[in-house]
């Protein structure tokens, strides 16, 4: 009878015991979830100040200042300046404020300027005309210091040759410059041996996003 009661006294002990374990075991695992949690919690709003300040700083940044500051011209041995940057290529149908004057790419109106040996007496848009340059176009501009002579000429040659362009850019620096997707230089005048070699470089020349696209059916005015 003794050895019944030590029997069953050691059953109920044993049963504590292991109700005892359980119970530890569910407030450790109670205590892991809430700490889990709060973890998971301080990481969303982290996440969220972090969200909110960059959009903030992205707020206060326009994308004049986005464009400025993507890249810049380094000029290469033939005098040639190349822009070392990012040049998008999205179609838009509002104003680009273009880092540099003549531009040289850049988002652009979706309908280019035609550039087939066209020569227009008046400014052009920039936003088409930089879609010409994506299609392999170089565009020949001038300013008003430009001597009429060089003009005439540079208009001529321009009419001989498909995939260019010709246009008074008045807010140009400089007397005549002419502007290829990524390239620029300024020249002389017409009988700037520069002239014919930047439209023999950069005529359908390997900086053409779209080499073969149409410099017709565009605009042409």
């Amino acid at each position: 009878m003794g050895s019944a009661k030590k029997s069953s006294a050691a059953r109920t002990a044993r049963i504590e015991e292991m109700r005892r374990a359980e119970q530890a075991r569910e407030r450790r695992n109670r205590i892991l979830t809430v700490a889990a949690s709060v973890v998971v919690v301080a990481g969303l709003v982290v996440g969220g100040v972090v969200l909110i300040q960059s959009q903030s700083d992205d707020g206060g940044r326009s994308a004049a200042d986005d464009a400025k500051s993507a890249g810049k011209f380094v000029t290469d041995a033939d005098g040639v300046r190349a822009w070392k940057g990012t040049l998008g290529r999205e179609h838009v149908t509002k104003s680009v404020d273009y880092p540099v004057t003549p531009p040289v790419g850049g988002d652009h109106h979706p309908v280019w300027m035609n550039c087939d040996g066209d020569v227009y007496e008046d400014e052009i848009n920039s936003t088409n005309a930089v879609h010409s340059l994506e299609h392999g176009a170089v565009w020949v501009t001038y300013n008003g210091d430009a001597p009429k002579a060089d003009v005439e000429a540079l208009a001529a040659k321009v009419k001989k040759t498909p995939y260019t362009l010709m246009s008074p850019v008045d807010g140009q620096k400089d007397p005549i410059v002419l502007t290829a997707w990524g390239h620029q230089r300024t020249v002389t005048g017409a009988a700037d041996p520069a002239v014919d070699a930047f439209l023999a470089k950069f005529v359908q020349g390997r900086q053409t996003p779209e080499p073969g696209a149409a410099c017709t059916n565009g605009l042409s005015k």
